[in-house]
């Protein structure tokens, strides 16, 4: 059971909502533990093949919930330490989250919120949405979500929105390669769908792997390491089960048996 999410499954695709719209989805204590926990439970689960992270009411995420952020003002080093680790954790536990995740970006989208989506593999954005890392702005910094928002939106991007703490819009998240497709409010789920759609007609273990081969070989060297390793997955995943039905159901023009009905 969650009090700050709302969990729904639609076959072989998860949703997670946000779902705090009273304070536009903020973050607080309870939200981070929740969001770990749950996907962390479905990143062990078979059947799900592709999850959907959105927000409920208005907003995806305004970053730091108000109440929580007056708590934090009287914390100690430690303290702040032992929140701040929190937040890594939990931001670890989306982004290594072997199913693909889809961030689905109706609403501002602000501080650790950018973050959140950061971790997500593809971002379908609204085109009235507005960004910003806000951090600089309280006299803080984005340092716990900065791995992802770097890798997300470029090294100088980054560089512009981290200092500037300026608000970006969607035509700028898109240019800067944060967002992977912008449409209008009323077409997000379409566009959501056609991603979803997408990923369940792959083999669900190649698409797995696929997540996994991208975080491992980007930015490394084409040495003979790399290339070693890369002709052993491909071999491994050729000699599978489901590389194998894969092959022959495109040699015997059918199906293959991951998008028959279960019997």
């Amino acid at each position: 059971m969650t009090t700050t999410l709302r969990i729904e499954r639609d076959g072989p695709v998860a949703r997670v909502w946000l779902d705090r719209p009273e304070v536009r989805n903020a973050m607080n204590g309870t939200l981070i533990r929740e969001l770990a926990a749950a996907f962390g439970t479905l990143a062990g689960e078979d059947g799900v093949r592709a999850i959907v992270l959105g927000g409920s009411g208005k907003a995806f995420c305004a970053g730091a919930d108000l109440a929580f952020m007056r708590e934090a003002a009287d914390y100690t080093w430690e303290q702040n330490h032992a929140d701040a680790a929190a937040l890594a954790e939990m931001l670890w536990a989306m982004y290594s989250c072997p199913v693909p995740v889809i961030a689905r970006i109706h609403g501002d989208c602000y501080a650790g919120g950018l973050g959140l989506a950061s971790v997500c593999d593809i971002r379908v954005v609204a085109d009235a949405v507005t960004f910003s890392l806000s951090e600089a702005r309280l006299g803080l910094l984005p340092a716990t979500i900065s791995p992802y928002v770097i890798r997300a939106m470029g090294e100088q991007a980054a560089r512009r929105y981290f200092v500037t703490a300026e608000r970006f819009g969607a035509a700028e998240a898109r240019a800067c390669g944060f967002a992977h497709e912008v449409c209008a409010a009323a077409a997000i789920d379409e566009a959501v769908a056609r991603f979803t759609t997408a990923i369940v007609a792959n083999g669900p273990m190649a698409t797995r792997a696929c997540k996994q081969l991208v975080r491992d070989v980007a930015g490394r060297d084409i040495d003979a390491e790399l290339r070693a390793d890369t002709a052993r997955r491909i071999a491994d995943i050729r000699a599978s089960a489901e590389g194998r039905e894969g092959i022959q159901s495109f040699l015997d023009k059918r199906p293959p048996a991951w998008l028959l009905p279960a019997k």
